[in-house]
């Protein structure tokens, strides 16, 4: 089992993409300690709890320092990785130090190209600020970190740049699309970030692009991470600041779908994305495709599409990349099984 927490909705930039805004209703609300000792007492064998938010860096460092006293004084396996925009370590330093450099800790990041990105003053994080965070990550802990790109229709035209720059940095990216939770108000159609992979395969830029890499691998195996994991509800939970619990962290962001905690905790188990038939696919004839698992790998986008009315557009472009999608594969259209029952 893995957890994502969210402590807080607060966060020191003002992206006008995030999906996090409509968390807390008292915008000010941190997730107890008590909810995630419960989940872990619940799940011993955690294996990662994922801090996003909000910022993680809006919570203080004695925070995370009580989940690693928690996980020690139990003798639990889980390794914490943060994601976040990295500024306040920037800027302070001295203050997270020692927190990003215990064993238990992984730092992940977040960087796109674009006016939507703002600091807190409202202005542009620029290549150059994400750079002066990476080398003092480089410095101060010895590496530089992975990074996850949002993509939507204002910055899609810099997909190639954004994975040059991983390249350069030699490290991983992750380019998503934009999900439309909080502040993002449209999902960016899956066939045409699908087309965004085509073309960073076809640049030989897939090394430094884990979704790329993952729809090269899709149809020839069950994928098991977000977003192309349709049985994510069975491996992981979210928590969200106050405490309100889902097997989605991005169905957490619009408070769909959601987990009875106390049931959870006293025993029970939920699957709650499996058990919803109107997400199961995009529409019938998704289920007799070859692209079955490329479309309808995530129910989140699934609900999506259909509720934005994209999904004949989407089915429309997707098919005309299909034989390309699948030639990268090595895939025969007709060796690729399209739906496997019992909700795959």
């Amino acid at each position: 089992m893995d957890l994502i927490i969210k402590p807080t909705e607060a966060c020191n930039f003002k992206c006008t993409f995030c999906s996090s805004t409509k968390i807390d209703p008292n915008n000010a609300g941190q997730l107890d300690h008590d909810y995630i000792f419960r989940f872990l007492d619940r799940y011993p064998d955690t294996n990662t709890i994922i801090v996003n938010g909000g910022d993680p860096l809006m919570m203080s460092p004695e925070y995370y320092w009580k989940i690693i006293e928690y996980l020690d004084t139990h003798d639990m396996p889980a390794t914490i990785s943060f994601t976040s925009n990295l500024w306040p370590f920037y800027v302070k330093p001295e203050k997270w130090i020692d927190l990003f450099n215990h064993p238990r800790m992984g730092i992940s990041t977040s960087f796109q190209y674009g006016a939507g990105r703002l600091k807190g003053d409202f202005s542009i994080f620029t290549e150059e600020d994400f750079w002066k965070v990476s080398d003092k990550m480089l410095e101060l802990c010895g590496y530089r970190p992975e990074f996850i790109a949002v993509i939507d229709d204002m910055n899609e035209h810099t997909i190639i740049k954004t994975v040059e720059l991983a390249k350069k940095m030699n490290v991983v990216c992750k380019v998503n699309y934009a999900m439309a939770s909080g502040e993002q108000g449209y999902t960016y159609r899956l066939s045409k970030i699908y087309k965004a992979y085509i073309d960073i395969y076809n640049a030989g830029l897939m090394d430094w692009e884990y979704n790329t890499q993952q729809m090269v691998r899709r149809l020839q195996s069950d994928t098991t991470t977000c977003p192309q994991n349709r049985h994510c509800d069975e491996g992981i939970r979210a928590f969200n600041p106050g405490g309100d619990y889902y097997s989605c962290g991005s169905l957490g962001d619009d408070k769909d779908y959601p987990i009875d905690f106390e049931y959870e905790m006293s025993g029970g188990f939920s699957t709650p994305l499996q058990d919803a038939p109107e997400l199961i696919s995009m529409k019938q004839a998704c289920l007799t495709c070859p692209m079955f698992r490329i479309c309808n790998g995530c129910r989140k986008t699934v609900r999506d599409h259909k509720r934005e009315g994209q999904v004949e557009e989407h089915c429309f472009e997707m098919k005309q990349l299909a034989p390309t999608i699948l030639k990268l594969n090595n895939q025969d259209p007709d060796s690729v099984t399209p739906y496997v029952r019992e909700y795959d």
